[in-house]
Order: C-alpha cells, then structure tokens, then sequence
C-alpha cells in the first residue's frame, strides 16, 4: 500500500523540488483507474446509488410572513429581526437580505439570513417556525437547501416505477452452520474480521476481512443479523449469507454513537456539535431511524443540558444511552430523563404517551424490565432529608404506580433487573449514624409474585464494600463481591431456599479471592470471577451448581471479558490500552485454554449475539434430560475431528523426521565428496578413519594445598 503524507510534508517535499504549490490544479489531478493507494471508502457510490447533492447553503435560513413595508419601515423591520435572530446564533456580516420590489419599493414579505454553522440555522428554523410577531404575521422558517427539493417536484403527478421483487440474502443464514460455530468480530490497525470460532481446529476460520471498514468501532445488532460501521456523513448496516453486503445507510453527519433497539426495528444516532458562542452549551442532535428503510422516524435536538440524565443540575456531559427501551423485543416504548420529567414515548406514532410526560421530582435514574413494561424510577432525598429518597415501579402505558419503597439516609442507589424481569436489586449505600461513612444492603422487589413483596439483605459484615453485582442468567441466584482489596470475598446467594421460594438465603462465600469482576455464563450455571485491571487477569473458572472451582488461569493485563450466546467458550482480550500482548485468547466453559491469537493495535472483539430460541421451556428442558442422545451425533463428529487432528500430528512429525534424514544423508553425502580435499590438505594423513586414533588414558597429580600445623604436647600429662 502506498504511504499516505500530510500536506505539509507535500508542501516541504514540493518546495525542495523547486515546486510552487500554489499554482497546482489539485482538483486535475486524475489517479489510474482503480488506483486507490490501497485506501478503500466506505462511501463510493455505485450505479444504482441515488446522486445526492449538497448545495452547501446548510447555514441559510427563509423566513417567510413577514410583514410588507414600505422604504422607509424598512431598517426598523430589519432590526426586530435582526434582535429575534441573533439571540439564537452568530449572523454572518451582510448575512440578512430582504428582498424589496423593484416596482413598488416594498419588502415582498421574506428575508434571507446567513449563520455561521448549519446547527444554529436547524436550531433557528426549529425554535421560530410558527413564531407570531403579531395576530396578522406567523413566521414559517425553512432551510434554504430544502427549496431546491422543492422545485424539483414535477407540476405533474406521476405514478412511481414499480420494480421487479427480487428476494434478499437470508440474513440469519450463519445460523445454520453444520457444525453450530459461532461468529465474532474483530478489529484491529485498519483491518475488521469477521472469523467462526472454530473449537475444534483450535483455531479461528476467516469469514469476512475488510480494510477501512469503519472510522471508529463496529456493533452487532442485539439478535446479530446486522453488523453496524461508524463513518463521518453516518452509520450503515451490513449484512448476508455469504458475504457482507451494504443494507442500508443513515445520514448523520459527525455521528459519534449508536444504539439498537432490543428488536433490531430502530437506530438511535447521537452527536454533539460545538456551539459558535463559547458560553453557550454544546449542540445534540439524536436521529431515531428505521432500521429497514433508513427512514428518520423522529428527531431530537437541543442543548446538551437537556439531554443530561437529572437535566440542568450541574451534570456536565451526556449519559449514553439517551434512550432506554422497554416493552421487550418488541421495541413499543423508549424514555429518556428530563429535568424534573420521565418522558415516555411509543413507537407507533413516536409521540409522548398522553401526550404528556411523567412529572417526578427530581428523578435521578430509570430502568426498564427486561420482559414487561415495567419502568424502575429512582429519586434521591429532597429537603435535605426531610423527604426520603425512594424506588417506584410503574406500569405503562398507564402511568399506575405497581410498588414504592422509601429509603432513608441514602447516599447512592443502583438497580440492577434479572435477565427475565422476575426480580429487580436495589443496591442501597446509607449513611451511618455519623454521616461519616457508609454501607450497603439489597432491596429485592420479586416482581412477579402478588403484591410484589420487597425483602432487605444485608451482608454479615454491612460494612464490607460492594466490588460488583451480578444476577446469573435466567436463573434465581446471584454473586457479590464485597470487602476490601486485595483480597475481597465473593459471595453467591438464591431467591429460592429449599421448599420455601419466597425467601433469600446465602450458598456460600470464598474467602480471599483476587476478583473485582463477575461475568455469569449466558446460559447460568458456570461464573468466570476475574480479576481485572490491578488484578493483572487473574480468571477462576466456578461451577455455582456444585460450589466448586473448575479452574484457575490468567491471562496477563486482560481488559475485556465475553461469553459466547451460547456458554460454550469465553474470550479474553488485551486492547491497545495496552501497548504489549494486545490480541485475544479463547477458552473452553471449564477454563481450557482452546487457542490464542496475537494482534498488533488490537481494539474490539464482539461476539456475534444469537436470536432467542424458538423452543419451549418444556422443549428445552426434555432436551438437557435426554441430552446423551442427541450429543451422539456431536461426539462422533468430535472423535472424528480428534482422529483427523492425531493424523496431522503424525503427518507432521513424519514430515519433520523425513526432513532430518534428508539433511543427514545430504550431509553424508557431502562429507564423502570433499574426502579426498581434506586428506590433501592434511599432507595425505587419512584422518577421517577411527582407527587412525589412539585413546590414551593420562594421569595427572595436582597439589592443591599446603599447609603446616604445629601441635604442642603436654608431657606432664604421660
């Protein structure tokens, strides 16, 4: 690949040459067809691409309705506009013209005004259209760019060109692989792979490679049919059975985040832009789409003030994501938290449930469940005390409040669901007595029995810090960490004790554990508790159904830790936040090192995600109790992949030992040949025979030490 070089290297290798850059065409300059100096774009138009041109007048507003006056009313209309406008941006110098009539010497009742940034024209078209300057004159404000579509619109209506249906790629085709790998995706320098997880081979099996795929990160879609890129004009969607193909793509220009709905049917787009006066706050603009058609079903702008969770309150900075859905895959609702509100919106309309959003004081933080449009609301203390913080669960779309609890002498509160919306944890950090410290204990809410009962724990040592918390999938256990470093406990317990499901009851704790990390396997069962970051990659491998340690590893420096979709394998990576072993390694569930792969400037793995499956529990559950005979099948092919693999082995010792004696016998071979040189330059002595040597067996004595000793005699003593 040719080396790419900044202009001023251009400007410094052209001005050794004696070249003025000043009068280079650049513009003229024509590269060899399909020449692209190995940098390939994202945003090559192809020929069933629709042109689409900017005319560049982003920043230009029309606003239309304003009253018609004569030459002498005009500078005094030209200011109350001029004052309505500039209060929402910076006017460029000559940047409002009014028409006037040439025959008349009226205004014609519009005017042309020219910002510095295409986000202060938006802002202005959305804050004054409709605004109304008196009872006779309503201001209709659009963006200059949007009357060239305007003109082009036919006199004539024309009834659309129907085309040929021509069915797509089945997008869930990697779902029906023999041998039921899963997929992942990996980026690292330039490069993102899409590769199988190939267990059996030991080794990953390249599916898809493309250079410059992205400008930032890449993003699975939360069932996995799509995989999504990050450039400057937008986001895009690519998928297929065979190869990753362009779906569809989402204009957003300077697009720094996106967010899937749980059903895949949404895209949520973020950016921030900064404002053009210093003091005001930056600009955000959120685009939801439509993952199919790359339609903008709504659009959300303002201040980044608006966008922050708790509002205006001192919080700096915009918590992602903005939107949290609910109502399960179907993707019905999505909130987001204003200042004082939770405004609720369905996707039928996008509009606001009611028409209204949800008034709560002061909210801090919401939750949707899992399963159930259910939202988890928390609100700090108000009146320094006097009003106590609390936990609300409301129903929607009615807005019913399910369950409240009140929670006094809170500094902190977390929540965090069950996988299947069966129970919520509330972690409640209180203060002492003192004020001086802190300590933690658990709100359990068991949503789905009557009344929602709530039961508090608390550890044995309510003082010990909660490290982490996490609820096993589909299942009733969890795992905390708590204590102090360097050694913290791990504690494992269940909402379910014996005969009595509606009581909380410990399992067990490990003592000592160098972990401030849990990741549950997806399918429950098994626990990886890692230690990360100061911990260096320590991984214990737990088996939580016999409370029994499977294994123990490291993986040196790891940062990032993910289960398959199935619970099958593991993966551990180093990113470039380190500069040293960067790459990933796969293990087995019982803490087998499968394979490892180093990658220079390693930055993402992400495992494909899998669709729920369509069995029924009943269906699931026949299947594990009979699970010997259907693994048949897969043991048989594992034997065979076994047998393959011995005799590759052998073919490459075989291989390795033929190579041997190849190189003795050349050797040999060599050594006979020059005979005959070696005798002559040794004057004719046959030296190479072994019988032309004699071994003789020499003795050597060697005085090591001397030393003299004067011994005194006592003759008395005879």
């Amino acid at each position: 690949m040719a080396e790419v070089i900044s202009m001023e290297d251009i400007r410094a290798t052209a001005s050794t040459l004696g070249i003025d850059v000043s009068n280079i065409d650049f513009d003229s300059i024509r590269l060899p067809p399909g020449e692209d100096f190995g940098i390939t774009s994202d945003d090559d138009l192809h020929e069933e691409d629709p042109l689409e041109y900017d005319s560049g007048f982003g920043n230009i507003i029309v606003v239309d309705n304003l009253p018609v006056v004569p030459r002498e009313k005009f500078e005094k209309l030209e200011g109350v506009v001029r004052k309505i406008y500039s209060q929402i941006g910076v006017i460029k110098e000559d940047g409002l013209w009014m028409p006037v009539d040439s025959d008349t010497q009226k205004t014609l009742g519009y005017c042309f005004i020219e910002y510095n940034t295409p986000q202060e024209a938006e802002l202005a078209r959305e804050k004054t259209n409709g605004y109304k300057l008196d009872r006779a004159h309503i201001f209709a404000v659009n963006m200059f760019d949007d009357f060239d579509r305007f003109m082009k619109v036919p006199d004539e209506w024309a009834p659309p060109e129907t085309k040929p249906y021509t069915p797509g790629e089945n997008l869930q085709h990697w779902l029906t692989d023999e041998k039921a790998r899963d997929q992942f995706v990996i980026r690292a320098g330039s490069d993102t792979e899409v590769l199988w997880n190939d267990a059996r081979h030991l080794k990953p099996e390249p599916v898809y490679k493309r250079a410059y795929w992205t400008e930032s990160f890449v993003q699975w879609s939360p069932l996995g049919t799509y995989l999504a890129t990050v450039h400057r004009q937008g986001a895009a969607v690519w998928g297929g059975a065979t190869a990753f193909n362009r779906l569809m793509r989402y204009a957003h220009p300077q697009v720094k985040l996106i967010d899937f709905s749980p059903g895949e049917k949404y895209l949520v787009t973020y950016s921030s832009h900064e404002p053009s006066n210093p003091r005001d706050t930056h600009r955000v603009v959120l685009n939801v789409f439509d993952v199919r058609t790359g339609k903008v079903m709504r659009d959300f702008k303002g201040s980044m003030d608006e966008f922050s969770v708790g509002g205006a309150g001192g919080v700096s900075g915009v918590s992602w994501p903005v939107f949290r859905w609910g109502g399960g895959k179907e993707d019905k609702y999505f909130a987001r938290i204003g200042k004082n509100v939770i405004s609720v919106y369905e996707t039928e309309t996008f509009s606001l449930i009611d028409k209204k959003s949800l008034k709560v004081e002061n909210v801090m933080d919401l939750s949707w469940s899992p399963a159930d449009p259910i939202l988890a609301l928390f609100v700090p203390e108000l009146g320094g005390g006097n009003q106590p913080a609390r936990v609300s669960l409301v129903q929607i779309p009615s807005k019913e409040e399910l369950r409240q609890k009140n929670l006094f002498s809170v500094s902190d509160c977390k929540m965090y669901w069950q996988s299947n919306g069966d129970y919520l944890a509330v972690k409640v950090d209180r203060y002492t007595k003192t004020k001086k410290s802190t300590y933690t204990g658990f709100e359990l809410f068991r949503i789905k029995e009557r009344d929602i009962p709530i039961e508090v724990l608390e550890l044995e040592n309510k003082n010990d810090k909660i490290i982490a918390f996490a609820w096993e999938p589909k299942g009733h256990r969890f795992a905390v960490i708590h204590g102090d470093s360097p050694r913290p406990d791990v504690s494992f317990y269940t909402m379910r004790s014996g005969s009595n499901t509606g009581r909380v009851s410990k399992l067990t704790t490990l003592k000592g554990k160098q972990a401030n990390a849990l990741f549950w396997s997806p399918a429950g069962r098994y626990i990886i508790l890692a230690g990360l970051k100061g911990f260096n990659g320590q991984l214990e491998f737990y088996n939580v159904d016999e409370l029994e340690t499977m294994a123990t590893a490291e993986h040196f420096m790891a940062t990032d830790i993910e289960w398959d979709p199935t619970g099958r394998y593991v993966a551990t990576s180093v990113t470039s936040v380190h500069e040293m072993e960067n790459g990933f390694n796969i293990w087995s569930f019982n803490g087998k090192l499968l394979y490892r792969i180093l990658k220079d400037h390693f930055f993402q793995f992400l495992w494909r995600p899998r669709p729920p499956s369509f069995l029924s529990p009943e269906k699931e559950e026949e299947i594990a109790k009979n699970l010997k005979k259907y693994s048949k099948k897969y043991e048989a092919e594992d034997q065979d992949v076994s047998m393959l693999l011995s005799e590759q082995d052998r073919e490459k010792r075989k291989m390795l030992k033929d190579e041997w004696e190849r190189w003795v016998n050349d050797w040999k071979r060599w050594h006979e040949e020059e005979k005959a040189e070696r005798q002559r330059l040794r004057d004719g002595e046959a030296s190479d025979e072994e019988e032309e040597y004699e071994a003789k067996e020499v003795e050597v004595e060697e005085l090591l030490d001397v030393s003299e000793e004067v011994l005194s005699f006592d003759l008395d003593q005879e």
